[in-house]
């Protein structure tokens, strides 16, 4: 492996081990240290590729809505004409229950993106436009949104729910907060799967 590769790789193991640390502690939670105690590297690695800690938020960030974006694009490629209600039920289930380390940006970061810079907000809110619309421009499925207005809110219901669920001590009660989501979102025929 090149030199360059080898500084490419140590980047990208810094951005998904900051944006894990980022999700679990928050932005205040969590030093340069520990960012770089997530990603399996020394901080003086850490600043050899960022400049500051605001700068790995404002890309951890960035990286963690494009993974949202892919995942969408993921569903409607595999799922086609049932990308919507495949990716509600999905994201109802797995991301509701999965550690917090590796939940979804959108779920933990937003409360963070709005303490931090302007640049940080600038960059969340461009990467949730580009999620929105690709919610907007997937294949005709049901119940899915039709424009960026009910993409946003079929959104921010998807993330309420899952920081509703997670909040909540009680498995069945998470249930049903799940499950009315998933019903508001998808209609009386929906029900979430066990």
């Amino acid at each position: 492996m090149s030199r360059s590769e080898q500084k490419s790789q140590t980047r990208q193991q810094l951005l998904q081990g900051a944006g894990r640390g980022f999700r679990k502690a928050g932005f205040g939670g969590i030093g340069v240290d520990g960012l770089a105690k997530e990603a399996g590297v020394t901080s003086g690695a850490f600043y050899v590729h960022f400049d500051s800690k605001a700068q790995a938020f404002r890309e951890s960030v960035a990286l963690g809505m494009a993974e949202l974006r892919g995942g969408v694009l993921y569903f409607q490629e595999q799922h086609g004409h049932a990308w919507w209600p495949e990716f509600v039920r999905f994201y109802l289930s797995a991301k509701r229950t999965c550690d917090l380390s590796e939940s979804c940006t959108l779920q933990t970061m937003p409360i963070e993106v709005s303490r931090s810079d302007e640049a940080s907000r600038t960059t969340f809110e461009d990467a949730l436009r580009d999620v929105a619309q690709a919610v907007v421009d997937g294949p005709d499925s049901p119940n899915a949104p039709q424009d960026m207005e009910a993409a946003c809110a079929a959104l921010s219901s998807l993330v309420g729910a899952v920081t509703l669920a997670r909040a909540v001590f009680s498995r069945e009660f998470s249930d049903q907060i799940a499950a009315g989501t998933e019903h508001a979102l998808l209609g009386p025929q929906a029900t979430l799967p066990a």
